[in-house]
């Protein structure tokens, strides 16, 4: 049984209780287009992905964001800072807290419109106040549209890769969008997910029967893959990036702007969040060493927050309610050397 509990307006009447100034919709073009421009290979930039887990909350998302912001300036010249603002990011069993979209307040009930609105009301204040725009994950297709004039990226997790209307939604987005490989680890299905998201498709969307023309900046993102007993295997060493690559070159030219994100925490980390300065490590010295590894690698994510580790409760300001995730000082180096080699 479902019970009604509160009407959710449609995207346009959300989007015009507070639309983009001109101002930041000026910045958001900019950004999009040095993303974009890092896909395609036209910059030899790197994107960065990199912020809390799960945004359980705006106050100190904020304040990494506007840190984030002032170490952007530093770096501008050699990488494309996206802070990770994700809004949707449920427990692991789907029961419980399932992000900011849902519950606002981590420890109060759902709440959609209001979550809705306190997002819409976040990503405008990032974008204002360190003139960076912000990754979320797509994890329930219908409600990008809440969001779409605000976002410069957008994930698709592991768990909805093999989803269709994941693919469809992607196909109508000219934003990157980062497809994470399934959790079984699979590149052929990963190919064929960004075959689908690259493609024109036709499908209902928010009560219309819309038609997309493709998405050229749908790309994988290589997360390491789970056993059927719950094991972590990693997919970020040169020999597997290799057979990405390989399998992008078995498409025969049906897919556009060949490309890779290292997803440095997960299962290519087993979730031990200090590892992923090692594995962006790594991955920075096969890009110094393989042209070829150089060409499809574009950048990484990182999930990083103001204090190192995670917490069941939201008690300690900028610590990760989630996953755990570094910490800034460790942050801070892990940029400022992924720009120095990269």
């Amino acid at each position: 049984m479902f019970e009604k509990q509160i009407r959710i307006p449609s995207a346009e009447e959300i989007i015009a209780e507070r639309p983009v100034p001109p101002a930041l919709a000026k910045i958001k073009r900019e950004r999009d287009k040095s993303a974009i421009d890092v896909i395609t290979g036209k910059s030899d930039k790197l994107l960065v992905i990199i912020g809390p887990c799960s945004a359980h909350e705006p106050a100190p998302v904020m304040e990494y964001v506007r840190r984030l912001g002032a170490l952007n300036e530093r770096v501008a010249d050699k990488l494309v800072l996206i802070p990770r603002i994700y809004t949707a990011k449920p427990r692991t069993r789907g029961v419980g807290y399932k992000g900011m979209f849902s519950q606002p307040d981590p420890e109060h009930k759902e709440d959609t419109l209001k979550g809705i609105r306190t997002i819409r009301s976040l990503l405008l204040s990032a974008i204002e106040e360190s003139g960076l725009t912000a990754a979320d994950e797509m994890l329930y297709p219908e409600n990008y549209a809440y969001v779409e004039d605000l976002l410069t990226y957008v994930a698709i997790g592991a768990r909805s890769s093999e989803n269709q209307m994941h693919r469809l939604v992607a196909s109508g987005i000219e934003l990157p969008v980062g497809i994470k490989n399934p959790m079984s680890g699979s590149i052929p299905v990963l190919i064929n997910s960004i075959f689908a998201a690259q493609s024109p498709q036709v499908f209902k969307y928010h009560n219309f029967q819309v038609a997309t023309t493709g998405n050229p900046y749908a790309h994988a993102v290589l997360r390491g893959r789970v056993d059927n007993y719950g094991n972590d295997f990693p997919n970020y060493h040169y020999e597997t990036v290799m057979q990405t690559l390989d399998s992008y070159a078995f498409s025969e030219g049906e897919l556009k702007n060949p490309a890779i994100i290292i997803d440095a925490n997960h299962s290519n980390s087993g979730k031990k969040f200090k590892q992923q300065i090692r594995i962006v490590e790594e991955v920075l010295e096969n890009r110094r060493r393989d042209s070829d590894f150089r060409r499809i690698v574009k950048g990484f994510m990182v999930e990083s927050f103001l204090v190192e580790g995670c917490q069941k409760h939201d008690e300690v300001f900028g610590k990760s309610i989630t996953d755990p995730c570094l910490g800034w000082e460790d942050t801070e180096r892990l940029i400022y050397e992924i720009a120095e080699k990269a």
